[in-house]
């Protein structure tokens, strides 16, 4: 395990994604993606000093500590000017960014990270297996990719491995290793605290099924179905009080909170809701098995 102290030293080698470098890829998102994806979401606390900064349904998290901030996932390349008001709305300041993170490589999670790490000087960290895809923007995906770029590329300043521990001032994430949706899908546990308590935080990458082949036609990907089953019996065997995941439908954003209403990090407690979708991709999980 190693552990990665943003506030004082960050003992990694530096490899910054130059603006003309960027400029000069020509990207291409999906053109069928949902309209909720790019639909603006009003800011809010969700416990302690954590807060949801994303759109309706690609969900981004924006993390408050003494020594600078952590956003994880930025959305759509269209989410870029809604994160950074979402952040001022919520009083904060977008340069405070110090450390940006992704539960995945895909371009619904890192379409905005490339402008906003222009626009904040921030540092990206990646786990190692989805640094490949990253650079080269998810044109090497083996599911979404299909040779072109869909986000712009990026190069991370630092690999993540599991169990690695990001810390930043007064908070501590520690980084867990769910692969199968993407080869470095990861998930992120740490504690917040408010005026009342500590809460467990889990936020998830739920291994949802992207292959659109039977697992063993997944010649970019030999080991998929070990991953899946690897990052199922890992999520299951996980504590924690409060989780959120990449896509607020997954964990019902929703239904759990009105824009406007109070704070409430009890509505976010919820390990029936965990525990049933987990069980629902292991089904799929499963089905995908005998696919032929």
């Amino acid at each position: 395990m190693k552990r990665y102290l943003i506030n004082t030293v960050f003992a990694l080698t530096f490899v910054i994604c130059g603006l003309a470098a960027c400029a000069q890829v020509k990207v291409q998102e999906p053109n069928d993606t949902p309209g909720e994806w790019s639909k603006p979401y009003p800011p809010f606390r969700i416990a302690g000093d954590l807060y949801y900064v994303g759109t309706e349904d690609l969900a981004c998290y924006l993390i408050t500590t003494n020594k600078g901030n952590i956003l994880i996932n930025t959305g759509l390349a269209n989410s870029a000017d809604i994160i950074a008001n979402n952040i001022k709305t919520l009083g904060f300041k977008l340069s405070d960014t110090k450390i940006l993170l992704t539960t995945q490589a895909h371009y619904d999670h890192m379409g905005a990270m490339a402008a906003i790490k222009a626009r904040t000087g921030a540092k990206m960290l990646v786990d190692a297996a989805d640094a490949q895809v990253m650079k080269d923007g998810g044109a090497s995906d083996y599911a979404l990719g299909n040779g072109k770029p869909t986000y712009t590329p990026l190069k991370p300043d630092g690999l993540l491995h599991d169990r690695d521990v990001i810390e930043l001032g007064n908070v501590k994430l520690t980084m867990l290793h769910h692969p199968g949706h993407t080869k470095g899908s990861c998930s992120y546990l740490f504690d917040v605290k408010d005026d009342q308590r500590t809460y467990r935080v889990l936020i998830a990458n739920m291994p949802t099924i992207v292959a659109s082949k039977p697992f063993d036609q997944v010649t970019a990907y030999p080991q998929i179905a070990q991953d899946y089953a690897y990052t199922l019996k890992a999520m299951a065997g996980l504590k924690f009080d409060i989780w959120l995941a990449s896509h607020a439908s997954q964990f019902d954003l929703q239904g759990k909170h009105k824009p406007g209403s109070a704070y409430n990090p009890s509505a976010f407690i919820d390990q029936g809701g965990y525990d049933e979708l987990l069980s629902d991709l292991n089904n799929a999980y499963q089905q995908k098995l005998k696919q032929k």
